[in-house]
């Protein structure tokens, strides 16, 4: 197996006030992605498709409409756009304020994108995401904060997601994505094949002021339903999953009305 290409290291500290992200809130808050999704969304999903083989499993799990947080395990830059491209509604994603500057702070603000200021108490951030599942929408948020930078699915999570789960009480689907890790060794000319599978969305009673034990539960639990989904990809392939997922509705199908299947 191949090893992973380098990543440069983390920058969390971001210098520019809380002041100047206000518009991109603004903007998110307020008004939907425009073309600028939909033209990232046909050139991300052109290269996912080709080049990473890239295909979906159980995608039927995401909700068609409604309040929905997507909870994917994170290693790449390119995840975002690897679960989003398999969904017909829009995603809104939130990304690292360092990523807004120059040119492509306009693609991600007209594209629905908006900032987190890590290693801050950005609770603008959690207003923007609470704003946006109101009006029925769809959040991508990483329980494991930041890129894996081992190739391994995290074992903490962070409480962000408890948090924002059990304030809105919006369903949360949590998502494996295997073979995103060494999307990196395109510069080696190395092309992996990538397979997103979309579990079933849980959700929890919504609770208006949930203490810190109660979001670090919640996320906690999340990682675990990420961790067992990638885990099969992991021990069997993209195949050995669809099978036994075949069998599995084939053997729902077969019991008799009423019967409980193992």
């Amino acid at each position: 197996m191949s090893e992973l290409a380098p990543m440069r290291e983390q920058v969390y500290s971001d210098t520019r006030p809380k002041a100047y992200f206000d518009r991109f809130h603004e903007r998110a808050r307020t008004r939907e992605p425009d073309w600028a999704y939909e033209l990232v969304r046909i050139l991300t999903s052109l290269y996912s498709y080709t080049f990473l083989r890239a295909r979906a499993i159980t995608v039927e799990n995401v909700p068609g409409r409604g309040a929905v947080i997507l909870a994917p395990n994170h290693f790449s830059f390119m995840d975002h756009f690897l679960m989003g491209c398999y969904i017909r509604r829009k995603v809104r994603f939130m990304a690292k304020s360092q990523l807004f500057k120059g040119p492509m702070q306009f693609i991600y603000s007209h594209g629905g994108v908006f900032p987190v200021r890590r290693g801050a108490r950005d609770d603008e951030t959690f207003i923007t995401a609470r704003t946006i599942l109101a009006r029925e929408g769809a959040i991508t948020m990483y329980c494991e904060g930041g890129r894996s930078r081992t190739g391994k699915v995290a074992e903490q999570a962070k409480r962000g997601i408890g948090r924002l789960a059990l304030e809105t009480g919006a369903p949360v689907v949590p998502i494996a994505i295997y073979g995103s890790s060494r999307v990196r060794n395109w510069k080696r000319l190395q092309f992996p094949q990538v397979t997103i599978q979309y579990g079933e969305p849980i959700r929890w009673e919504q609770v208006e002021n949930p203490t810190r034990e109660q979001q670090q539960a919640v996320a906690d639990q999340i990682l675990i339903e990420i961790r067992g989904l990638y885990a099969g990809l992991e021990e069997h392939g993209r195949k050995g999953v669809l099978r036994r997922l075949r069998e599995q509705r084939q053997a729902e199908r077969g019991a008799p009305k009423g019967a409980a299947v193992a």
